[in-house]
């Protein structure tokens, strides 16, 4: 099975097949947020800290990291927020930028090996960015868009994805280094959007064999009750062979929903990690509280340990 490998200094992460969920905070980013993007335009990163330190204690294994922001230097910008997360927390990196000058920024400082969001089929693109991904020796995100934009036909899609695949291993990437994102459109704009990420998550698990990822909130973008649509849809996803998102971490009922379909698939052995999250605590001085506690703190340090 394919398993591919992001990591820091110092915390390795495997996003596979047979493996956990693997949550990708997606909070790091300035777009459509014009406090944040006017605070990191001016220097400030406290909320860039803040954000990163909530969604790892949120249970986020990685973090997605952009600065796209219009008219700022976004190479500096992202540099000094791949450096300053680094800093505070062990989680592995997705360096997220539609600027190639802003990826190799962030590549030359980052500590370990990040996952790069993202690639496209687009033959510019494709040249500019494959090349850095092997020269940092680095992972990256393959969106299955070409020239032609983004078809709303699964099949065009998975061929764009067949191409991204075959060009990074013209480059020395392995097809475990590249991770699709099947691109997921709005269900309240196209109908059957669900449907074909699905059978086109079954595809590339079975005849690429690579792992895939996505923005897992595009799919309810428009809807009342987002974190429904998007907790169905992870679900679904999942069980169709996700093997990542880039998500917010701080919507509880997607995460339990991520949580509980690891349980499903079998993915928790003993669903010892849904248990350490949601088991209740007896008060202190009730029956089992000094166990309850005792429980705790060693599954903390088992965690803090792997």
């Amino acid at each position: 099975m394919t398993d591919t490998v992001i990591s820091s200094a110092t915390r390795e992460v495997v996003i596979g097949f047979d493996r956990p969920f693997v949550m990708i905070g997606e909070r790091i980013n300035p777009t459509g947020r014009k406090v944040l993007a006017a605070e990191m335009a001016a220097g400030n990163y406290s909320r860039v800290e803040a954000d990163a330190l909530a969604q790892v204690a949120a249970g986020a294994q990685m973090l997605d990291v952009n600065a796209g922001i219009p008219l700022a230097d976004e190479p500096a910008i992202l540099a000094k927020a791949v450096q300053l997360v680094q800093s505070i927390t062990d989680v592995p990196l997705s360096i997220d930028s539609s600027i190639v000058a802003a990826l190799e920024a962030g590549l030359a400082v980052y500590k370990g090996k990040p996952l790069v969001n993202s690639v496209t089929g687009e033959e510019e693109r494709l040249e500019a960015v494959l090349p850095l991904v092997k020269k940092y020796g680095a992972a990256v995100v393959a969106i299955s868009n070409d020239e032609t934009g983004i078809s709303e036909d699964p099949d065009v899609r998975f061929e764009v994805a067949k191409k991204i695949v075959h060009r990074a291993a013209d480059y020395g990437i392995p097809a475990s280094d590249v991770v699709v994102d099947p691109l997921v459109m709005p269900i309240g704009a196209i109908n059957q959007a669900g449907v074909q990420v699905m059978n086109l998550l079954r595809r590339l698990r079975s005849e690429l064999k690579v792992n895939t990822t996505c923005g897992a909130s595009n799919i309810s973008f428009g809807l009342p009750a987002r974190e429904g649509v998007t907790s169905a849809f992870l679900v679904s996803a999942i069980t169709a062979g996700m093997t990542s998102a880039i998500m917010n971490p701080l919507h509880t009922e997607v995460v339990r929903a991520v949580m509980g379909a690891d349980v499903m698939m079998g993915h928790d052995p003993d669903c010892a990690r849904w248990i350490r999250r949601f088991r209740e605590v007896p008060p202190p001085g009730a029956p089992g509280a000094e166990g309850a506690a005792r429980g705790r703190r060693e599954g903390g340090h088992r965690r803090r340990a792997s």
